[in-house]
């Protein structure tokens, strides 16, 4: 068994898609950790999954779908509307990609600027102050 100490984005790629696709009502990071073997060629770790962000929240969201929706399977009344329906989707989840591109550069050149100027993370992660809306001036 391979243990996967180090994942690649291609891998934490393919991981999520594998989690978003999940069909089956009961999602457990063991389930996960077998389907995505046959697809990136190593069994990862529970706690290798856990750790990345990306997967975690990829997770949470389908668990949480899992448990409010179960699991379901829209059945469009034609072929015709099936297609357009996913020509439709395929091209909002290139938008998506696209947005999230440039939203995770932007966080690159705020990070980098962040370091350039002495900003500790704790500042970076300071909660928004609170908004006083009964306060009259």
């Amino acid at each position: 068994m391979d243990l996967a100490k180090h994942l690649t984005q291609t891998d934490v790629e393919a991981i999520i898609s594998i989690i978003y696709a999940w069909k089956d009502e009961k999602l457990t990071w063991e389930s996960i950790c077998e389907a995505s073997e046959p697809i990136i060629g190593k069994n990862p770790t529970r706690q290798s999954l856990n750790a990345n962000k990306l997967i975690k929240e990829a997770y949470s969201s389908r668990k949480a779908t899992l448990k409010v929706q179960g699991v379901v399977t829209p059945k469009p009344s034609s072929l015709t509307m099936a297609g357009d329906r996913i020509a439709r989707q395929q091209s909002e989840i290139e938008s998506l990609k696209q947005k999230n591109s440039a939203l995770l550069e932007q966080f690159v050149i705020w990070q980098y600027n962040a370091y350039k100027y002495g900003m500790k993370e704790n500042q970076l992660n300071e909660p928004l102050p609170r908004i006083d809306r009964e306060r009259t001036e």
